[in-house]
């Protein structure tokens, strides 16, 4: 039975190599199960015991600790460019209608091509909207 230290080591290092690999917080959580049932493997524990251990402890992780690491991950997420605009006030240039599909709005220098988020609301030239939404190269204005 003191093989199974060898399959225990080999499965952390598949597992480093995957989350090295991807960063996708996915086997992360199972590498630390790995762990765990490698200490138990050396305190000469039986491969049962290892192997519900490995179970149970990297399910906990992946369960409990998953959404902690990934919302303290995303609180200094930068919004890129394109999302900084929604929410970001534009002047129309030119009449947004979603049925003759024209529209265009001014923002930070630019241009951009506009359209209602209410599909039938006609937005006259001059006004200033809010940015909800971007769909593909359009914003989506209210």
């Amino acid at each position: 039975m003191e093989y199974i230290i060898y399959g225990w080591l080999g499965a952390l290092i598949l597992f480093l190599v995957i989350e090295i690999a991807t960063t996708s917080l996915t086997t992360i959580w199972f590498a630390g199960g790995t762990v765990v049932a490698l200490i138990l493997n050396l305190c000469k524990a039986p491969f049962a015991a290892q192997a519900v251990s490995f179970f149970v402890i990297s399910l906990a992780l992946l369960i409990l600790a998953r959404p902690v690491l990934d919302k303290a991950m995303k609180k200094n997420h930068v919004k890129t460019n394109i999302d900084s605009l929604i929410g970001e006030k534009a002047k129309v240039t030119e009449k947004i209608n979603n049925i003759d599909e024209t529209g265009a709005v001014f923002i930070n220098g630019l241009t951009w091509t506009a359209r209602s988020k209410d599909s039938n609301k006609i937005i006259e030239p001059g006004e200033v909207v809010e940015i909800k939404a971007v769909s593909g190269v359009k914003l989506i204005v209210q």
